[in-house]
């Protein structure tokens, strides 16, 4: 019997701001990090997940984290991130969007076979190898625990969610891991470059204070409009709902923002008294940065990585291959087929996010790529777009059909 330790949700958001300190400390000075795109959240996160694991095995202590504030930070950071986005840039990447929805439904069912294979080799029933395919990879956390009871009770299924669960997290953290590199990889080997007059979407280059131009009018304006996005989304999520279709809310806030962004330029193209897009545009993205790196601090420092050993032999052998598959279904299909150009680069370190991680995941393995080499504004419309909304309608289709 080991010891609890509950931290509760004050002193773990404390502690989820020294750990991203610690992070982007470590991200400036170790050269490789910077060099590989690994986002800086994942330095500090890790860490603290690493630290909570030794304390499990050595100390017989339980620690468990209070993160009531995360999800509140995921959907600033997608509100902010719907402002930020230039509709014109969505209609110009149209193709794009496409293109990357046909290729993860693609892959969602190579997933998916992969992990039924497995399945039936170890002996178990092929339906199992969906929670460790698009279910929990492509899915995340909310469709892995929404489909739990279904292959539990109907199914039979014993343990399918912690099945899940576990290859949810070690795909998350894969996820944060390839994502980088795999970019960096392309734009190295491939002479592709970034648009010179494009500004970054979250965050900044490193080593680069040219665009810090916050004020206070700027700053207050943009947490009004954020507040304002937050509330529009929670009634366009709302008013989806009624349609039968179960999103996560921070499509609505996405949608909420990108909806604002198009009429404030519509209807007050030079600025107005309440709407001053050059002006809260840099505290926009100072919240949408501080916001996104928060989250991922706080969903990687939850990890309980003690809970993969029972399944240990199963999961390893099936990860190794979904992470194996990813790598080159990015390198070899995404690329050529995003253009290969900077922009399909940039997606390429979004990609495992898509189909290992989460929206969130894919959005900071391209942060941390554009802020080392420059903005890909098409990028940051399509990758959020297919991830938080044509996907998860797509996978429910998919995993409906091949749970039978």
């Amino acid at each position: 019997m080991r010891d609890l330790v509950q931290i509760d949700a004050f002193l773990g958001f404390t502690l989820a701001i020294l750990l991203l300190f610690a992070g982007k400390g470590l991200a400036e000075r170790v050269a490789p990090l910077r060099r590989y795109g690994i986002p800086e959240p994942v330095v500090g996160g890790m860490l603290c997940a690493l630290a909570v694991c030794v304390l499990y095995y050595a100390a017989g202590l339980r620690v468990e984290f209070d993160l009531g504030a995360r999800d509140m930070l995921l959907l600033y950071f997608f509100a902010a991130l719907g402002i930020n986005s230039d509709i014109r840039a969505l209609f110009k990447g149209g193709r794009l969007l496409v293109v990357l929805v046909v290729l993860a439904s693609a892959f969602m069912v190579m997933q998916n076979g992969v992990g039924m294979a497995l399945a039936s080799l170890f002996g178990m029933d092929p339906r199992a190898g969906l929670m460790v395919g698009s279910i929990s990879l492509t899915g995340g956390v909310g469709t892995t625990l929404a489909w739990t009871q279904h292959f539990t009770d109907v199914l039979g299924i014993e343990g399918a969610g912690e099945l899940g669960l576990a290859a949810n997290m070690i795909g998350l953290v894969a996820a944060c891991v390839i994502g980088g590199p795999i970019a960096g990889s392309l734009i190295r080997r491939y002479p592709v470059m970034p648009s010179a007059d494009a500004d970054l979407e979250v965050g900044t280059l490193y080593g680069d204070t040219s665009r810090q131009r916050l004020n206070y009018y700027g700053v207050l304006l943009a947490v009004f409009w954020l507040n304002v996005a937050l509330m529009l989304g929670h009634g366009i999520g709302a008013l989806i709902a009624t349609s039968g279709l179960n999103l996560p809310a921070f499509v609505g806030c996405l949608l909420a923002g990108i909806l604002m962004r198009a009429l404030g330029d519509l209807l007050s193209p030079r600025g107005g008294r309440l709407w001053r897009y050059d002006s809260m545009q840099p505290g926009i993205a100072l919240i949408s940065d501080i916001s996104l790196g928060l989250f991922l601090t706080m969903a990687l420092m939850g990890l309980q990585l003690w809970a993969l050993q029972p399944m240990l032999g199963f999961i390893t052998l099936t990860m190794t291959l979904q992470i194996l598959m990813v790598v080159l279904f990015t390198m070899l299909v995404v690329f050529r087929a995003m253009g290969r150009d900077y922009e399909a680069a940039v997606i390429c370190a979004g990609f495992g996010g898509i189909t290992l991680g989460s929206t969130a995941t894919a959005v900071a393995n391209m942060s941390a790529v554009t802020r080392e080499y420059g903005a890909a504004p098409k990028a940051f419309v399509v990758v959020p777009l297919v991830c938080g909304f044509f996907i998860d309608l797509i996978n429910a289709l998919v995993i409906g059909l091949m749970a039978g």
